[in-house]
């Protein structure tokens, strides 16, 4: 406790000092953050399972309790209206405590109508928030006005060090939920029963993961989103692709891993794989575009793609006639923290400046010059996708492929490596293989 609070205290006092400087230089005196509320079903009395709002959570850890408030106004703590309502219906959230109490101004409040009466006058504060329809007529001047919310997102790419723990315990946590399903798989489980061991090795509800796991047997690893958790076990096990993460404090874990049921060949083109991971990771510089390690993870796809024969073809040609893309058609990762694919990643400054992906690489998630305090993930794939395959099939292309060696990899699907990586002054941490190593 004592090191989580002195690191909360210093990740405070550095957004402290960066949203005053944003407000100071504004059209406002204060701003006013929603924890955001419930979404209801259409027709129905159910809702949704709650979402925070990011910019609530990098203000402090709650993030099961709507309509809650912080707001920041220079020269003054931030002041918390933590939403505390008498409900017979549902469990009430507990009073505030932890680590993080001491760095705020609290205060009760127990309807929005409270709320409005404790903010009192609005009408130099800026609202941001998803549901300002809501509150319009509290009186704020601006609801999430451009100029400031994209200073944010810029600044939130460097993570303080209260946000790099956060992050690697996320991943320790994750780590071991992994382990569990590795074993899962190699008992022979369907997607639902490694899924469900997955999450109670942590603890935790399905929809309380960062994003939607992947638990994906056999072919199913093909899809690159794939969350249907088939209940029936397959006639054979053959591959497991796994992505899933943790949260720890709001912050997301976003680890992958791939495993052949049989020390066979597939077994072999995972651990080529591994290897090149480790090399994508190793070419990442400070001051260097996160676009080029895109480009160049490419190459080592092609390489795998000549040496286990699936291309006839030098890997640099196959690079040439972009025939990687169809066997690697997304990007090389994207940046990670309060959200698993985090906010900035195409900024090139504070205000505003888009990077563009390359045309032909439009899935490409972050552009950003590489700076200390980044942390983005490396994950590259290699997929035996039916409509791609089908796609360069009809084009000249298809002649340098070895068909009869694809089809026999189809039942695979595809391998899929991915790491968490924090950049450091004088290189990078790897959160994810340190908390397997943890292990």
């Amino acid at each position: 406790m004592p090191q989580i609070k002195a690191l909360f205290n210093g990740h405070i006092s550095i957004l402290s000092k960066q949203y005053s400087t944003v407000i100071e230089k504004s059209e406002f005196n204060s701003i006013v953050i929603h924890a955001g509320s419930l979404h209801y079903s259409f027709l129905d009395d159910r809702t949704y399972p709650f979402m925070v709002n990011p910019h609530f959570k990098y203000w402090v850890p709650i993030i099961n309790n709507p309509d809650c408030f912080i707001r920041i106004t220079p020269g003054k703590k931030p002041e918390l209206l933590y939403f505390k309502a008498t409900d017979f219906w549902h469990e009430m959230p507990e009073d505030p405590n932890g680590f993080w109490v001491d760095s705020f101004d609290i205060k009760m409040i127990s309807s929005l109508n409270e709320a409005k009466s404790v903010l009192g006058d609005l009408t130099s504060s800026a609202y941001i928030g998803e549901h300002f329809s809501s509150f319009k007529e509290w009186g704020f001047k601006a609801e999430n006005p451009e100029s400031m919310i994209l200073e944010f997102h810029f600044m939130r790419a460097v993570k303080t060090e209260y946000e790099q723990y956060c992050l690697r315990e996320a991943n320790k946590h994750a780590a071991k939920a992994h382990t569990v399903a590795k074993e899962a798989f190699y008992s022979g489980a369907s997607e639902y029963e490694i899924n469900k061991q997955y999450l109670e090795s942590v603890g935790i509800l399905g929809h309380e993961t960062p994003y939607g796991n992947i638990i994906a047997l056999n072919e199913n690893g093909a899809i690159l989103h794939y969350t249907n958790c088939r209940t029936e076990k397959p006639n054979e096990h053959h591959s497991f692709l796994i992505d899933a993460g943790v949260q720890f404090n709001g912050y997301a874990s976003d680890i992958t891993r791939t495993y052949s049921f049989k020390k066979d060949e597939f077994n072999d083109l995972i651990l080529a794989m591994d290897e090149a991971q480790h090399k994508m990771i190793a070419n990442i510089k400070l001051n260097v575009s996160y676009t080029e390690n895109h480009l160049k993870s490419h190459v080592y796809i092609a390489e795998i793609l000549e040496q286990f024969g699936f291309v006839n073809l030098p890997a640099e040609a196959i690079v040439e006639k972009k025939i990687s893309h169809t066997f690697f058609p997304h990007g090389l990762g994207h940046f990670l923290g309060l959200q698993v694919h985090d906010v900035g990643g195409f900024l090139k400054n504070p205000q505003g400046t888009q990077i563009s992906a390359p045309e032909d690489h439009p899935f490409l998630r972050c552009t950003r010059v590489i700076q200390e305090g980044h942390v983005f993930t490396i994950e590259p794939g290699l997929y035996f996708i039916e409509p791609l395959l089908s796609d360069i099939k009809k084009t000249e292309n298809s002649s340098y492929l070895n068909w009869e060696k694809i089809e026999s990899f189809m039942k695979y699907g595809g391998i899929r490596i991915e790491d968490n990586i924090c950049m450091k002054k004088d290189g990078f941490e790897n959160f994810t293989r340190d908390a397997f190593a943890s292990l």
